[in-house]
């Protein structure tokens, strides 16, 4: 009877030992969307910054807590809920986002720092951000991108046929057409008439 207690204790320990090594995993944590964005001052993040948690296999993981913190002071912002630290849960490709930031106006590099638990597990890192200066081409370039684009595609529209094509494609490129005497490919030319000639046969 006190060997099969014994047995039974010890059968007990075993188990719990290997529940206990099979809760503690290594987590891998990297950044696939936003690293090293540059922001406007005083603008809302249009795009999520998101990470992926994975196991020491590189298979995502499921359900893990992200916590993201942005600093006290400097340079940074605040969550879309006010504060700034924000929680976000792994979904099944491993992968959790927060969206909304609401970026503050003093320029500068800062870092968000990124902590990723699941049971036992816990893995950090930091993601690089950009607040740029007020009135730099870089703040201009991403405030005005979008309308940059716009206005090509609407150029596009009222040009037709091949020229459209060639303008639109030029557009996306984000080179400006070159101004040229000829007209646009695909383009009709204007005819030009020029002075009348009458000819008078001997008769």
């Amino acid at each position: 009877m006190r060997c099969a207690r014994a047995c039974s204790t010890t059968a007990c320990v075993l188990a719990l030992s290997f529940t206990a090594a099979a809760q503690v995993a290594i987590l891998q944590i990297r950044v696939v969307e936003g690293e090293g964005a540059v922001h406007v001052p005083g603008s809302r993040a249009t795009r999520p910054l998101t990470v992926e948690v994975a196991d020491e296999t590189g298979k995502p993981v499921e359900g893990a807590a992200v916590s993201f913190h942005l600093p006290d002071n400097g340079p940074g912002g605040i969550f879309a809920n006010g504060l700034r630290t924000e929680v976000a849960i792994t979904d099944n490709h491993g992968h959790a986002s927060v969206h909304g930031l609401q970026w503050n106006r003093a320029p500068g590099r800062f870092m968000i720092l990124i902590v990723a638990s699941k049971e036992q597990a816990r893995a950090g890192m930091a993601s690089f951000q950009y607040i740029a200066e007020p009135g730099s081409g870089a703040a201009a370039a991403t405030a005005g991108g979008s309308r940059a684009h716009r206005k090509w595609v609407v150029v596009a529209l009222l040009a037709g046929g091949g020229a459209a094509a060639a303008i639109l494609a030029r557009g996306r490129s984000g080179s400006t057409p070159a101004a040229t005497g000829s007209p646009a490919p695909g383009l009709a030319t204007a005819p030009t008439i020029g002075t009348p000639v009458i000819t008078v046969g001997t008769p």
